[in-house]
């Protein structure tokens, strides 16, 4: 039986666990990753000796495995095939790859889309219900913040975050945007020329139908269609995902495409259908849909 323990219990209990953050220089896999370092976990609780506390080392253990194999240890939450490790690289360890070291300090926080201060639970819920496209599974039994698979990632997200000050803003965080006065007006994006970029530099891992290719034991994520992310999802604004593709694809030449190229193939990839996400109505409250939240305008 898995014991739960609450967020703020998980985040205190760290310390008491004997898991003080490493004093190792640079927490990161480098965005300018190599063949080896591509693969490479650098915190990895299944194998921390310091994780001496059997009760909170099992919730941390199991999140770690729910974020890198989501679809098998969290099956009741997930509506397709896409992990959490697909989008957070390197189980959310790569620079330049919505890295989630340290970050958890942070919350709660302001979150634009729901007009209201959320907790670290509530974000991962969030990813649940969009990323993970819970809804795809039915409305009756959805994540909450009190939901076992919830606690135990919000778990293994504050064991990457330990020692790390509270309020304190990573300097990694939020480094996945296009700049603004880079961005190319959603109007006039070329869905036909970012397929033509998608082709040659995309395929070769995600396949010419966006599903994903069977490379060894790893597949790439599909990136539309019945087993993607729903169209509620972050991923699903146009400049969102560019500046995911701009700076951690192609999974092994990251940085290659330039500012155009990603948001070019975002466009093409926005082009595609995907879940519907049942309560878009909710979010935004009070205020204007983003110009590039497109599977949005296309429900109005």
């Amino acid at each position: 039986m898995r014991i739960l323990l609450t967020p703020v219990i998980a985040a205190c209990a760290l310390a008491a666990a004997g898991c003080a953050r490493p004093a190792t220089p640079g927490p990161l896999i480098p965005a300018t990753t190599t063949m080896t370092t591509a693969w490479q976990i650098p915190q990895d609780p299944t194998t921390d000796p310091a994780l001496t506390d059997p009760k909170l080392g099992e919730q941390i253990k199991w999140g770690y495995r729910i974020f890198v194999n989501t679809p098998d240890e969290a099956p009741r939450f997930t509506g397709g095939s896409v992990a959490c490790v697909n989008c957070h690289l390197n189980a959310g360890q790569r620079e330049r790859a919505l890295p989630l070291v340290g970050i958890s300090g942070m919350f709660p926080e302001f979150n634009n889309r729901a007009a209201r201060l959320i907790s670290l639970p509530d974000r991962v819920v969030d990813c649940f219900l969009r990323s993970e496209n819970a809804t795809g599974r039915g409305v009756d039994d959805l994540p909450s913040t009190g939901s076992k698979e919830v606690l135990a990632v919000t778990a293994y997200l504050s064991w990457l975050s330990r020692g790390y000050p509270v309020g304190a803003n990573p300097a990694w965080r939020n480094k996945n945007a296009i700049a603004a006065d880079r961005q190319i007006p959603v109007a006039t994006l070329d869905a036909a020329a970012g397929a033509t970029v998608y082709a040659d530099r995309c395929a070769s891992c995600h396949g010419p139908e966006g599903q994903g290719v069977q490379i060894g034991d790893k597949k790439a994520g599909p990136l539309w269609g019945d087993r993607s992310w729903n169209d509620g999802a972050g991923a699903a604004r146009v400049y969102t995902l560019a500046g995911i593709i701009r700076y951690s694809m192609p999974y092994l030449s990251p940085g290659s495409l330039t500012d155009e190229e990603a948001q070019q193939v975002a466009a093409f990839i926005t082009s595609k259908p995907r879940p519907v996400y049942p309560f878009k109505s909710r979010d935004y409250p009070g205020s204007t849909v983003p110009i590039d939240a497109v599977y949005y305008r296309r429900a109005e």
